[in-house]
């Protein structure tokens, strides 16, 4: 059976729970329930808490972390398109949809997308509505705006689309 670890990290949107294997993070929860951490904290999770930190600070754009969100095939391709969404940008849930490959998969993107273990890291906040509003966010939709708004302000784009 494989080990899981968890550490809380306080962030300005609030406190996360950064959850791994020893290896691999495998989710970020917002509002935990508690705030004990294991007693052994894996790298993967230092290294994590270190790259979330200078997220925060605005110092980094980019993660460099070995990522195993857990989910069905459908939304493993749903999220490695988010993921490639550069910092500072948004994209809407049809253009992921058309990655995928038809209009229609709209809705199952943003259930795919609602179900991303790994959010921030993982970027669903910078997937919006098609008319440009912030729609669904697992941890709300002022921790989405709240996390577009810090991107903005240290991106090098003009203006975000929402």
């Amino acid at each position: 059976m494989e080990k899981i670890f968890h550490i809380t990290f306080d962030s300005p949107v609030g406190l996360l729970v950064l959850t791994s294997d020893e290896k691999n993070l495998t989710s970020i929860s917002f509002n935990p329930k508690s705030n004990s951490s294991t007693d052994f904290v894996p790298e993967i999770l230092s290294n994590t808490s270190k790259q979330l930190k200078e997220y925060f600070e605005g110092k980094r754009k980019e993660f460099n972390l070995n990522l195993n969100p857990y989910g069905t095939n459908f939304q493993q391709e749903v999220w490695q398109f988010v993921k490639s969404v550069p910092y500072g940008k948004t994209v809407t849930y049809l253009d992921i949809a058309l990655q995928t490959g038809s209009k229609n998969n709209t809705r199952a993107v943003g259930l795919a997308n609602g179900k991303n273990p790994i959010p921030i890291i993982i970027p669903c906040h910078r997937v919006i509505g098609t008319d440009g509003k912030l729609t669904g966010y697992a941890g709300g939709i002022e921790r989405k705006r709240w996390l577009l708004q810090h991107e903005l302000k240290h991106s090098n784009n003009p203006g975000l689309l929402f």
